[in-house]
């Protein structure tokens, strides 16, 4: 069995280090040149019943522990006078250890023999040949034939067409991104706010909110959720950051000021994340030898489920082709069917509150979820 996976990200690697673990030779090929090419993005709670699931199938629970930052579960819910309405204290027994998501994706690249991972492949399509096999190119003309292949490779898919026309839709919300560094000596009263984990502000629709992490030490990465649409985002020239972040906080007029400074005094350029996603419950039919993981097969808008799927459906894709050696068609219908399954079901927010905090959340909470509150 040849298998080629596109996308080094942590569905993909997941998927090529429990093959390893299996003795099943993988080949992965990723667009960006190396590594450390771009941010890889801030924290990730990981959580016990799917991203650990897969920590564990990749035989890596010891070095993913030695990554976890505590005391981040922590979470506080502010108002936009950055009232406290909720705190949930980090007591060590929850059952989402944070980490940066850096350092768990270097975590599964160590765990790969050297050249597993082919850098600066980057994807322009694929075909499937006539006898069943399927033929990658990359951008710069070479390609690669193989008998089976993932596509990991995100949002926008190149490997995706292959199974299905569906193609990622605006949902209507997008984040704004912004950083803090050093915050509990430059900015107390903002560092205080947010706490030791994360924080939550909302203020008079459920849509738009400041959200804010404490990373690793004093560093505060802030997630501006608002609801507009892309004509709305595309008015703000993001190539001038201050008027960006000003235009931003704008939105924001006559909340708390340790609230608007995560917008207004970021250490970071403001980056623009539109929220895109793929149909709920979307499925294909069966093409031999080819599938998706991770974002290229179920992307939605952020809920806080993303990474932890995308590593799951690598785990059990990888085990499923342990399990059937020498049916690969077996094993990717074992896969598909569970997968197509966790991906039907979107996260309902009330339901995420409960997992949070347990049985008793407070009505407020909820209120503000639902936009019920002015």
């Amino acid at each position: 069995m040849n298998v080629t996976i596109i996308g080094a990200g942590l569905g993909g690697l997941t998927l090529a280090r429990v093959l390893h673990v299996h003795g099943i030779p993988v080949a992965v090929h990723e667009a960006e040149p190396s590594p450390m090419a771009r941010m890889q993005g801030g924290m990730l709670d990981i959580h016990d019943y799917n991203g650990q699931l897969a920590v564990e199938a990749a035989g890596l629970v010891d070095e993913f522990r030695a990554l976890v930052l505590d005391g981040r579960q922590a979470m506080r819910i502010l108002d936009r006078d950055a009232n406290l309405l909720y705190e949930k204290v980090d007591d060590g027994t929850g059952g989402r250890p944070e980490v940066q998501r850096g350092e768990l994706r270097q975590l599964l690249l160590d765990a790969l023999p050297e050249g597993t991972v082919q850098w600066g492949h980057k994807v322009s399509g694929g075909r499937t040949l006539d006898d069943g096999c399927h033929e990658v190119t990359f951008t710069d003309g070479t390609t690669v034939v193989t008998s089976l292949l993932v596509g990991a490779d995100g949002a926008w898919s190149k490997v995706r067409p292959l199974l299905t026309d569906a193609t990622p839709e605006y949902e209507g919300t997008a984040f704004v991104e912004t950083y803090l560094f050093d915050a509990d000596a430059k900015h107390p009263a903002t560092a205080a706010a947010v706490g030791g984990g994360s924080m939550v502000a909302h203020g008079g629709s459920a849509d738009d909110s400041i959200n804010a992490h404490r990373e690793s030490g004093a560093t505060l990465h802030t997630y501006v959720a608002l609801a507009r649409p892309l004509d709305w985002f595309a008015a703000i020239d993001f190539t001038d950051p201050a008027a960006a972040a000003a235009r931003i906080a704008a939105e924001f007029d006559g909340w708390a000021p340790e609230l608007t400074a995560l917008i207004t005094d970021g250490d970071t350029d403001p980056v623009l994340r539109p929220h895109y996603a793929l149909p709920v419950g979307l499925r294909w039919a069966r093409v031999p030898g080819v599938t998706l993981v991770g974002d290229a097969a179920h992307l939605a808008a952020p809920n806080g489920e993303g990474a932890n799927l995308a590593m799951l459906d690598g785990a059990e894709l990888g085990q499923a082709l342990a399990a059937h050696p020498g049916d690969v068609e077996a094993a990717i219908a074992h896969y598909e069917e569970a997968m197509f399954v966790r991906s039907a079901t979107p996260v309902d927010d009330a339901v995420l509150l409960e997992s949070l905090f347990g049985d008793d959340v407070p009505e407020s909470l909820l209120e503000l979820v639902r936009g019920e509150r002015d």
